[in-house]
């Protein structure tokens, strides 16, 4: 049989393992023949005792932070959007819902927002009007300007949207937003915006003639608010002038001609200047709830610039709307049901929503953000209604009694 033949190298390695193989297993015998609780110093496997236990922490577990509504801070890692399973927007073809959601369709607070200033107007002026607007013509103006309110705050929603795309994402409220999401583009949401401008043109020419000039450079606000977030702490203002356009609204759309009736000229300036406190006011609770992620997305505010002092700036607007709201109605010649119902109980919703507010809780916030909406302008609203009646009544009796 032939011998196999080995390399000179070879033979010098397989030695060299058999001789670290012998040596690893005498080791292996040393180590397992000493006392337990003894530590060996003298061979190379031998490890020191561990004196100090160091944790572990995985960069994920510091990273994840509790998500509650009370906090408005971003999560390191946001929640993924989800489709809604309640309310209007899922009764809607999936191709809508993001269309829905672009005019807030589902959050109709701002609407009401808008609508409160034309119902204000409505019934101011309508006792000034010649003759008296009746019941019936009032009901029909405040209807149109609901439908006014409701498309041209979609139409609002959705400019902001599109300003603001690049800076929704940052901020856990408005991440989910559709632009903000990519569930539409900003083509086809400035398309759809187009058609929500013309819906309200069209409401606009349902109202008299002198309406028109009135109602379009109110745009100009509409499209600057956004732009006031990124220049100033003091957007609310500007949105102040745009929810409350409609305070003038009610005037013209009445027949009243503001410029040869000084009254109402006043009582419609003065009017307008409260409403404007007041949408600043519940604008500044509404900015609360993403104070901490506006200030991260360099998103401006009165609720940033005046964090420590809120109670008090909300304070001082309640003290200018009511003051200003009486002075409208000196103006109007409004009769005492007007300063006590709307005055009156106008203060007192506003104080009560100033002192129970919780500034730090996002969730209170909210609630008096919705709620304040029909309390303080249910409260004006009143007021004006009664005050409104009696005086028709009023006239009523006097045309009865002349015939």
């Amino acid at each position: 049989m032939p011998r196999l033949i080995v390399p000179n190298g070879t033979k010098w390695f397989l030695s060299r393992s058999s001789v670290l193989s012998k040596k690893f297993h005498n080791v292996s015998r040393s180590i397992l023949r000493q006392p337990q609780n003894t530590v060996s110093t003298t061979t190379a496997l031998s490890f020191p005792k561990p004196r100090h236990i160091i944790p572990v922490i995985s960069p994920y577990i510091c990273q994840r932070k509790a998500h509650t509504i009370d906090s408005p801070s971003s999560p390191a890692i946001p929640e993924p959007y989800s489709a809604p399973t309640s309310g209007i927007l899922a009764r809607l073809p999936k191709s809508w819902v993001p269309y829905a959601e672009l005019i807030r369709i589902d959050k109709p607070t701002g609407t009401y927002y808008l609508y409160f200033p034309c119902l204000f107007s409505t019934l101011m002026a309508a006792p000034l009007a010649t003759p008296m607007a009746t019941p019936l013509s009032v009901l029909g103006t405040a209807t149109l300007f609901f439908a006014g309110a409701l498309i041209m705050r979609g139409a609002g929603c959705s400019i902001n949207d599109l300003w603001d795309r690049n800076l929704d994402p940052h901020v856990r409220r408005t991440r989910h937003r559709p632009l903000a999401r990519g569930a539409m583009t900003p083509f086809q949401a400035l398309t759809y915006t187009g058609v929500q401008l013309l819906a309200g043109l069209g409401i606009l020419l349902q109202f008299p003639t002198p309406c028109l000039f009135y109602g379009i450079p109110s745009l100009l606000f509409v499209a600057s608010y956004p732009l006031a977030k990124r220049v100033t702490y003091y957007p609310q203002f500007v949105l102040g002038l745009t929810f409350s356009w409609g305070a003038i609204m009610g005037f013209p759309a009445l027949g009243v001609d503001l410029l040869s009736n000084s009254s109402a000229l006043s009582a419609a300036a003065l009017l307008y200047a409260s409403n404007v406190s007041w949408t600043v006011l519940y604008d500044m609770i509404y900015a609360h709830m993403d104070i901490k992620d506006d200030a991260k997305a360099g998103i401006k505010s009165i609720a940033l610039k005046h964090d420590a002092d809120t109670k008090k700036v909300l304070t001082g607007l309640a003290v200018v709307q009511i003051g200003l709201l009486g002075a409208a109605g000196m103006a109007a010649g409004a009769g005492p049901a007007f300063f006590v119902g709307s005055c009156g109980g106008g203060a007192l919703a506003l104080g009560w929503m100033i002192k129970r507010v919780n500034l730090k809780n996002v969730k209170d916030c909210w609630w008096w953000f919705v709620n304040g909406c029909w309390i303080t302008g249910g409260a004006i609203s009143l007021g004006l209604g009664v005050d409104y009646l009696i005086r028709y009544k009023q006239v009523d009796k006097t045309k009865t009694i002349e015939y």
